[in-house]
């Protein structure tokens, strides 16, 4: 198959940032820009330098980076109706900043010239015209985003093709149609890139930018490079203003492994699923464990029959191998796991075990049992961990736990502070009794853990909880009720997820959360043991 180039440009730090919850500071700027380059995107849309001090600063900061692929792009808008573009001081901060590469918007919808910018449809036209050739006068690469093109193709094809060739007049070298409101289907976008393409594909480069309002940003994307789109825009883990923008991360693997083009450097695909994590970090978002190819769930299996096909021959049921894009194969574990998931597991802890065993027909009695009284290992690896180790003898107590209780606190002493804890834990034969405030009880009861094992395992300190999930379980009444209560949690390097049940909401929490300490104790042993080995 042929291989193509497609450029892509993301957009995480301009349109990703517009998602709800989403606030960037510089630094994590920097992080962001340094891991796309990493991965080997070719534009990154590092903002809007005349929106504010902080995005300003940020493109005084960034040039001091030594990017080895990726190019920024500063991000704006068309020159204001009614002035020059010497005038206009956003088109002045487009160029302050220094980017080889310039992004600006115009408005290809006749409705929103005349109802929303209030100008003549000439007068828009004059202004998208005017402001490529006043960047591309200044040495800019120009790249072009026609708002709304896809409505306003439908609604005026005529004047939405004319202000594509107002950019092009104007020396853009990119036409990017923007499907801005996200109502698109396939047809429509496949037919308007194709037209576009045809028009203008041996001038400039066409490019699309989807939103996903109807869950079609990515298959709009395909069609539209189906259509003759090269460049492509969106977020590398998807999310954005409303519900998002096009999944670059899915986009590059569906393209480069399947559709046979060009997108990143292909040494540097395998490095996709810790990229996306780590942006996903940086942005303080849980990622969707469902996303297609590098989220956690991407290569589980749960089934005892699917399993068993997998572990003799992976392509029974994934497309790819997880390998490929820097994922991993997950078999869950539950009630309807078979024995040749929990030898798979076992064999992690001891290679020696057959499926023969008794240990293993001990391990899935105990699997069933625990999920009968609410356990759910499936999505808590670090119980289930800690469960076989115990049973095939592997493992050993860190710290024993004399004792522990909480108490509220009113009125608040301080911001953040509601709960108190107090603990005693025992480790070689020495006691120690800590205590913890917190935003609620179990944060007050995880700040006193970690102080009372920090001068046995300075290790816990790099132990953070990302998540705390309560469910209440089937009984006879709701107060009554068992609970469910699982913890994530990571060291910025690992990351894992604990379980603790009980009738005792606070019980279960505790149970969850010395399992996620211990999780982190036997890492580190680990780690250590085979930097010796």
């Amino acid at each position: 198959m042929e291989t193509k180039k497609i450029e892509i440009l993301d957009s995480t730090l301009r349109d990703g940032a517009q998602g709800e919850g989403i606030s960037f500071s510089i630094q994590d700027k920097i992080h962001i820009v340094e891991a796309l380059d990493e991965l080997g995107v070719d534009l990154v849309e590092a903002g809007n330098p005349g929106s504010n001090p902080k995005d300003m600063e940020f493109f005084q900061q960034v040039k001091k980076l030594n990017l080895k692929h990726a190019k920024l792009c500063a991000f704006g808008s068309t020159r204001r109706k009614g002035i020059s573009c010497i005038e206009d001081t956003n088109l002045q901060s487009l160029l302050a900043a220094e980017t080889e590469y310039v992004v600006f918007f115009g408005k290809s919808w006749d409705f929103q010239v005349t109802e929303i910018l209030h100008t003549t449809l000439e007068e828009n036209l004059e202004m998208i015209r005017d402001t490529a050739k006043f960047l591309t006068e200044h040495n800019r690469k120009v790249i072009y985003d026609a708002e709304h093109f896809f409505t306003g193709y439908q609604k005026n094809k005529e004047y939405a093709l004319k202000s594509l060739q107002a950019a092009v007049d104007g020396g853009a070298c990119v036409l990017c149609l923007c499907e801005t409101k996200g109502g698109c289907v396939l047809d429509e976008c496949y037919e308007a890139t194709k037209t576009v393409v045809d028009m203008f594909g041996d001038k400039v480069s066409v490019g699309i930018h989807t939103h996903n309002d109807s869950g079609l940003a990515v298959a709009n994307t395909l069609m539209a490079v189906n259509a003759g789109a090269r460049h492509i825009q969106g977020t590398l883990a998807g999310f954005g203003e409303r519900t998002g923008n096009a999944n670059l991360s899915t986009i590059i693997a569906n393209l480069q492994i399947k559709m046979g083009y060009d997108c990143v450097p292909a040494e540097n695909l395998s490095s996709l699923t810790p990229i996306v994590k780590r942006i996903a970090e940086i942005a303080n978002i849980n990622l969707d464990p469902g996303m297609p190819y590098v989220g956690a769930n991407a290569f589980s299996h749960k089934a005892g029959m699917h399993i068993d096909a997998v572990l003799k021959n992976p392509s029974a049921y994934e497309h790819i191998e997880p390998e490929t894009v820097g994922n991993s194969r997950v078999f869950l574990m539950s009630e309807v796991a078979g024995r040749s998931t929990i030898i798979e597991k076992v064999k992690k802890f001891d290679p020696t075990i057959t499926r023969d065993n008794p240990v293993v027909a001990e391990i899935m009695q105990k699997v069933k049992q625990l999920e009968y009284e609410g356990y759910q290992f499936e999505g808590a690896d670090g119980s289930f961990e800690l469960m076989v180790r115990k049973t095939i003898g592997k493992y050993q107590p860190f710290f024993k736990v004399h004792y522990y209780q909480t108490n509220g606190v009113n009125p608040r002493p301080e911001e953040g502070v509601c709960a108190c804890a107090q603990i005693k834990v025992e480790v070689d034969g020495k006691i120690e009794v800590t205590a913890g405030e917190g935003d609620g009880p179990v944060n007050a009861l995880d700040i006193a853990l970690r102080k009372a094992l920090e001068k046995f395992y300075p290790a816990v300190a790099q132990i953070r909880l990302t998540d705390y999930k309560v469910r209440v379980l089937s009984g006879e009444s709701a107060t009554s009720s068992r609970v469910r209560v699982l913890i994530e949690s990571t060291d910025g390097q690992d990351s894992w997820t604990t379980i603790g049940v009980s009738s005792d909401i606070m019980e279960a929490s505790w149970l969850a959360l010395v399992d996620s300490f211990e999780c982190k104790l036997i890492k580190d042993i680990e780690k250590h043991f085979k930097k010796i080995v």
